[in-house]
């Protein structure tokens, strides 16, 4: 097997886990903010390692690291109204709303990089408004809560995406996810003697504990080290195709595992078929008209 099947095969894995999240999430008995919270405390730990226990961060400069702390901020935010939107509705329609997420970047991406606005980006972005609608319309009541803070969720992703482009050269990429997921752990610390008000909304169970630890060991650090690997050999092109297929992906296991097409009317998937045709459709699109 040459290096770039190998890349592509981590990279549909860790695609594959990083759409695993929402269904841990969704099984997790704690609060989201107890989750979170166990999440980045034990991903920070791990990715000491790749970072020699620190020692590499001594070369970053301040200004840098600051800047670093506060996308953690944003990735907090993010995972927040990641898993408070699974608590409210189900992780179908969560990932429904997170596949708006490159929509949403295409858009936010010329206010924090400079580069130009896309006639084709925004065209695309106002498609997604009808099979948005269409879900919306066709979930309980009691769910859509969860469907607009999944696209509050989805629309942290593209800021703290647009700034991690925009510094990415300044650091490895180690070094900027352990300052990140740390400042992630540090921003929640502060908040959650005011959220957590007994040991069952944060002392995870022993099953629990299982899928914590798979959450931030294999769909966290491993899935991103995996990640990291394939970039080197995949083309941004494939690369994006790839990333697309999380929802997909997601979804499916939520049917496998979770049974949660029980829940769902046909119209929520017919939505989610026309987001992923509009989301798959850029790349194809934009090689066609652009050349990129």
């Amino acid at each position: 097997m040459n290096k770039k099947l190998i890349s592509y095969i981590e990279l549909h894995i860790a695609v594959i886990l990083f759409g695993l999240t929402a269904i841990l999430g969704d099984l997790i008995s704690i609060s989201a903010i107890s989750l979170v919270w166990w999440r980045v405390l034990i991903t920070s730990i791990s990715l000491l390692f790749f970072i020699r226990f620190g020692l590499s961060l001594k070369s970053i400069a301040p200004k840098f690291i600051l800047i670093y702390a506060g996308i953690g901020v944003l990735v907090a935010l993010h995972w927040l109204c990641f898993y408070g939107a699974i608590k409210y509705s189900n992780a179908s329609i969560v990932l429904a709303a997170l596949a708006t997420t490159s929509l949403f970047t295409s858009i936010i991406e010329p206010f924090v990089t400079g580069k130009k606005f896309v006639v084709l980006e925004c065209l695309l972005g106002l498609l997604i408004v009808p099979p948005m609608l269409l879900i919306a319309n066709n979930i309980e009541l009691n769910m859509q809560k969860g469907l607009w803070i999944g696209l509050l969720s989805a629309l942290f992703a593209s800021i703290f995406a647009c700034y991690n482009k925009k510094y990415v050269e300044k650091a490895s990429a180690y070094e900027i996810s352990f300052i990140e997921i740390f400042s992630a752990f540090v921003f929640i610390s502060f908040f959650l003697p005011f959220y957590v008000t007994d040991s069952q909304t944060f002392i995870p169970t022993t099953q629990d504990w299982i899928y914590i630890i798979i959450l931030s060991l294999a769909c966290t650090t491993l899935a991103y080290v995996l990640s990291v690997k394939a970039l080197k050999y995949v083309s941004a092109f494939d690369a994006n195709l790839v990333i697309n297929m999380e929802p997909v992906y997601g979804i499916i296991l939520a049917i496998i595992i979770l049974k949660e097409h029980n829940e769902m009317s046909p119209n929520f998937y017919w939505g989610m078929v026309l987001i992923m045709i509009i989301v798959f459709s850029h790349p194809f699109l934009n090689k066609l008209i652009y050349g990129k």
